[in-house]
């Protein structure tokens, strides 16, 4: 075992005294000790509840003869943090929390481990440290946020930030608005969409790394800490059979998750986030095959904000296993592969039925023949850009439009709420990527402003930085090159003509090349926005956006 290095022989006796100072006795030592990483806080809704879920696995672990011992991990609200400077560490987390998990798992021996995640970057952060540390591993989060009731209708978080873009367009009052802001988010959990958050936990079972429901129990159904108990049981199991998570992790595993995240639609995100989890677990994978894998891939789910369908309403449907057994009807999935479970992806599904065909389209009547997530390329984007494809409206899959350019997030929410863009814009926010930022911020309050303002399917938004899974719309992240580095969205003017052709996958500045050659020789990088801390350090290590936003010496 590798706790023998902090716990047996004559060498480890003053290793054993700290252990008695923690009130351990000697048959807590004689067992496997199973680190639990708890993303629990009281500032973050879908964390509230993550001690409960602890206690739960502690039990499980307990019960099944091991020895369950705690340590944290930080988490920041995406929410919270939208907006503002607070944004700008919201991304960077991901790598804090890989770092500590890493170090504090190797430094006190840890047999196992069982991760308790629930937001956005929690769950990959503590993904791509399971693939470093590579012991037996399983996942459980906080679980979902039930949806909430407005007017008759559900209603989550991004309705909240659309209702303030329409209270600035003059078509809800102050009273709607607070109604809103008093019913959309009714219970402890993850934002009730599909959007991140949601997105990872869902990826979690499709990559084998999560129980059957982890991604879909709502945090306030009782089955949720019953999933915590098992989590604790099946770690065990996973340590006498050395199950680890690389031995889960393959190629053909991340390649299952880009089938089902194209299958439900989930956020641009995981474009983000699943490169870099390959990357710690030993797999290179390329954005670009995303596009190979959403033309075969059927999009059968259009939750919020994409539709009026909810996690909760998945989750009564038949969950995330139902999704991959309708994908498996065509042979889009890999069935033979190891998951935590100690039984492979196929026979994980098997039986699994779709038990609502109105919230998970069945294979044969999909809400298109083609995945949710479109990677665009151009001389805009000549690395690659993303689009959430299924959150766009038909009329805006092809646009061409006039540049309306920003330097950075504030300038251009005054200019969407002072009514200075109008229908055909295309608003332009760069300087915001991974190095420029720093910190890659989400831009839902544009786009939610955007929408408010009633011009969702006139106005597109393109920019270097990212998107909340909460936005809709032609929302173009992860331009890369960045503008920080002389990309070419560093390059447009106002006014520029702009193509966006998402069934092409193309985006297109529709300036000569003699022009961009001539204003690339002017242009001249920018002074850093952070000079100072971590997001300066950060800033110097971070490579771009198509390649996850991995953290490079």
């Amino acid at each position: 075992m590798r706790s023998d290095a902090v716990t047996k022989g004559m060498q480890q006796a003053p290793h054993r005294s700290l252990f008695n100072a923690l009130g351990m006795t000697q048959e807590e030592m004689d067992r496997p000790l199973v680190g639990i990483v708890s993303s629990y806080n009281e500032i973050v809704p879908g964390h509230m509840n993550l001690d409960k879920i602890v206690e739960a696995v502690k039990m499980g672990v307990a019960m099944a003869g091991g020895t369950p011992i705690v340590f944290p991990a930080i988490a920041v609200c995406d929410g919270i943090a939208m907006g503002h400077v607070g944004m700008k560490y919201s991304l960077v987390t991901r790598d804090l929390i890989a770092d500590s998990t890493e170090a504090m798992a190797m430094a006190h021996q840890f047999d196992a481990l069982v991760m308790v995640p629930n937001c956005d970057k929690n769950v990959p952060g503590l993904l791509m440290a399971a693939a470093r540390i590579n012991v037996p591993t399983v996942f459980v989060s906080g679980g979902p946020m039930l949806a909430g009731h407005v007017k008759g209708q559900k209603r989550s978080l991004s309705s909240m930030f659309e209702a303030v873009g329409a209270y600035a367009a003059g078509t809800m009052t102050e009273e709607d608005v607070r109604e809103f802001e008093e019913k959309v988010c009714p219970t402890c959990g993850s934002c009730s969409g599909m959007y991140t958050a949601n997105s990872m936990n869902c990826l979690t079972e499709a990559l084998g790394m999560g129980l059957k429901g982890n991604g879909t129990i709502p945090a306030v159904y009782s089955e949720r800490i019953k999933l915590a108990k098992h989590a604790g049981m099946q770690v065990m199991e996973l340590l006498k059979k050395n199950i680890r998570p690389r031995d889960i992790m393959t190629e053909k595993a991340f390649l299952n998750a880009l089938t089902v995240d194209m299958a439900l639609g989930c956020s641009t995100n995981s474009m983000l986030h699943l490169p870099a989890i390959a990357h710690e677990a030993g797999v290179e994978l390329n954005m670009e095959i995303a596009n190979e894998m959403s033309a075969k891939t059927p999009n059968l789910c259009h939750l919020a904000p994409a539709g009026p369908t909810y996690i909760e309403d998945l989750n009564e449907a038949g969950g995330v296993y139902a999704v991959m057994n309708e994908l498996n009807k065509k042979g889009l999935l890999y069935t033979d592969l190891m998951t935590v479970t100690g039984k492979t992806v196929g026979e994980n599904i098997a039986g699994c039925v779709n038990k609502n065909p109105e919230v998970i389209r069945p294979i044969d009547n999909p809400y298109s023949e083609i995945g949710g997530i479109a990677v665009l390329k151009g001389n805009l984007a000549p690395d690659t850009a993303v689009v959430k494809r299924s959150a766009v409206v038909p009329e805006m899959m092809v646009h061409e439009g006039p540049a309306r350019v920003f330097d950075c997030e504030e300038d251009a929410i005054e200019a969407i709420k002072g009514g200075k863009i109008v229908a055909g814009d295309v608003v332009v926010i760069r300087y915001e990527g991974p190095k420029g930022g720093p910190g890659m911020r989400e831009m839902l309050n544009p786009t939610s402003a955007i929408a408010g303002m009633g011009l969702g399917s006139t106005v597109a938004l393109i920019t270097d930085g990212r998107f909340s899974g909460a936005s809709r719309g032609a929302s173009i992240g992860h331009v890369s090159p960045e503008a920080a580095v002389g990309g070419p969205i560093a390059l447009v003017k106002e006014g520029d003509r702009i193509l966006i052709d998402i069934p092409n996958n193309k985006l297109e500045l529709l300036v000569s090349d003699e022009e961009l050659a001539a204003r690339k020789a002017a242009w001249q990088p920018r002074e850093p926005k952070v000079t100072t801390g971590y997001l300066a350090r950060y800033a110097k290590m971070v490579t771009s956006g198509n390649r996850g936003a991995i953290l490079e010496l």
